[in-house]
């Protein structure tokens, strides 16, 4: 254990903006909620147009990188190897990104659309149904990733290029803010990401385990009660605890890949057992209404709705501003996570490969869960949305999956992978945030002491939230706190270019397609001009 290498005053400024937010909820639960709800609903209400502003931004920003001379810099030394294969990195990006959470609302989330669609659409139409089977697709799809990746590039390019040995957001700010990154701002800019993190995973908790204890009740007849949830939780945190204490080879990737094989067989086994034409003849069709929608899809906020007279649906506030925001929350730990695999890649294969395999799994999830449930409502075999209404969206999951063939075998392999997707979320965040509580990270990996106590207190807010007060006032305080970050995103962007143009223009130019900076030939050449001056 050595503590010299802890950054204190992110460490322990982290801890006590998470006390000053979760000891009101607790103790307070109905003031706490009703101010954290109004601050969301001012920020979404008021600001949303930046949130959508963003996500543009960050697709358009990426794609420019990508064809750019940037796209072709190395991370890492001029013919070094990938550390990670394509499947087991694609893997490792998809099940940090992600979560149980695609189980949930892969399944589920066009039913929400179905009762009310945006645009003005008459619930429950051939257009309704149409958006229904889209809009998810649209959600998880290019912009989230886009987003994601943004943190990754000064990361990376810090990390692996510039060979800095630390994985901070603050050091990745550097060329816009100064020394500024070194002091309080610094620190704010680290803890602003640690909450928003914390709040995010909370959100993933609040969502993946009622999911995972109705299965398990589905499964033993062990009725769903707060011990229940309590205990699946801690199991979630022991695998996770494991697999972060392990690293990146032996923990993280293996359970990674294990994740992604059980998820190939659900969506296999659905895709052949369930309605397999109106699957693929649905996401099909979902992939043109997206392409043929996808700007007015991105950038709809009901501008009519703030004239008295005109009807508003609030559907940009409750599902693309939220998810905008939502993803903006977890961007800084994903993209850092990213960064930290993408060694041996250059800048361009780590932003295609980010948004082909982000959005292409997620395609497959939505297209195969969601239009298997959405079958089931159309051809009247099974009333998804009264179900639902009645017993709950984490009920209806498990419901839905019994209309499978051996569907109790299915129920139990869906919940070992919501078991296991939870816990692949979480032991990559705890592995972030040890890196990020670090001055230095040696190696590339945190003191193991340090991610096994960032495992665990990922498990202590919602556990204590879920006893006393409520985990969705988490999520929407994660939200609230998250606003800064779309500001931080910015500076990320700009400290890449700005970095990464500095050293081109300072290196000499490579035959080769691929840029590798050599920091040592830019660093001599600058001792150099200065022993002259």
């Amino acid at each position: 254990m050595n503590a010299k290498l802890i950054d204190w005053p992110t460490f322990i400024g982290a801890l006590v903006v998470l006390l000053a937010v979760t000891l009101p909820l607790i103790f307070f639960p109905e003031a706490g909620e009703a101010a954290i709800n109004m601050a969301n609903n001012f920020l979404t209400g008021k600001f949303g147009v930046l949130y959508l502003a963003l996500g543009l931004f960050s697709l358009v920003f990426l794609l420019y990188v990508a064809f750019s001379k940037y796209g072709k810099i190395k991370l890492g030394k001029r013919g070094t190897e990938k550390e990670f294969g394509s499947f087991s990195w694609a893997a490792m990006l998809f099940s940090a990104g992600i979560g149980a959470s695609i189980l949930y609302w892969g399944m589920i989330e066009w039913a929400y659309y179905y009762q009310g669609p945006p645009f003005g659409v008459t619930p429950e139409t051939k257009e309704a149904i149409e958006l229904a089977a889209t809009y998810g697709i649209f959600h998880w799809g290019p912009i989230a990733w886009a987003i994601y990746t943004i943190p990754a590039l000064p990361i990376a390019y810090f990390y692996f290029v510039r060979k800095k040995p630390v994985l901070k957001i603050s050091a990745a700010t550097r060329p816009v803010i100064g020394r500024l990154a070194d002091g309080p701002i610094g620190t704010i800019i680290d803890v602003l990401f640690i909450f928003g993190l914390l709040g995010g995973a909370g959100t993933t908790l609040a969502l993946g385990t009622p999911m995972i204890a109705e299965g398990v009740h589905d499964i033993t007849g062990i009725p769903v009660s707060l011990g229940l949830k309590t205990g699946i939780m801690v199991l979630c945190t022991c695998i996770f605890a494991a697999s972060a204490y392990s690293g990146l080879n032996k923990g993280i990737k293996v359970l990674s890949d294990v994740n992604i094989w059980l998820a190939i067989f659900i969506l296999i086994f659905i895709f052949v057992f369930g309605p397999t034409v109106f699957i693929s003849e649905s996401t099909f069709t979902s992939l043109g209404v997206l392409l043929d929608n996808f700007f007015h899809m991105a950038t709809w906020l009901e501008p009519l709705a703030q004239i008295k007279g005109y009807p508003a649906t609030h559907f940009p506030e409750s599902w693309t501003i939220f998810y905008w925001a939502w993803w903006t929350v977890y961007a800084p730990f994903v993209g850092l996570f990213v960064a930290r695999i993408s060694y041996g890649r250059t800048i361009r294969e780590m932003i295609f490969g980010t948004l082909i395999y982000g959005t292409l799994g997620c395609i497959l999830f939505f297209g195969i869960l969601g239009n298997f449930g959405l079958y089931l409502q159309l051809s009247e075999s099974f009333d998804v949305i009264n179900f639902m209404n009645e017993n709950g969206a984490s009920a209806t999951i498990i419901a839905i999956l019994h209309q499978l063939p051996i569907s109790s075998f299915i129920v139990i392999v869906f919940t070992i992978l919501a078991i296991i997707f939870l816990s692949t979320t979480f032991d990559s965040a705890s592995y972030i945030l040890a890196a990020v509580v670090q001055k230095h990270v040696p190696g590339g990996e945190a003191m193991r002491w340090n991610r096994l106590f960032w495992a665990f207190a990922l498990l202590l807010l919602p556990l204590v939230l879920m006893f006393y007060g409520d985990l969705e006032a988490l999520q929407t305080a994660s939200i609230v706190a998250g606003f800064p970050v779309m500001f931080i995103m910015i500076l990320l962007g700009i400290s890449f270019i700005k970095a990464a143009g500095e050293d081109i223009r300072a290196q000499k130019e490579y035959r080769s397609p691929t840029i590798y900076i050599d920091r040592r030939n830019i660093e001599k050449k600058t001792n150099t001009q200065d022993k002259a001056d």
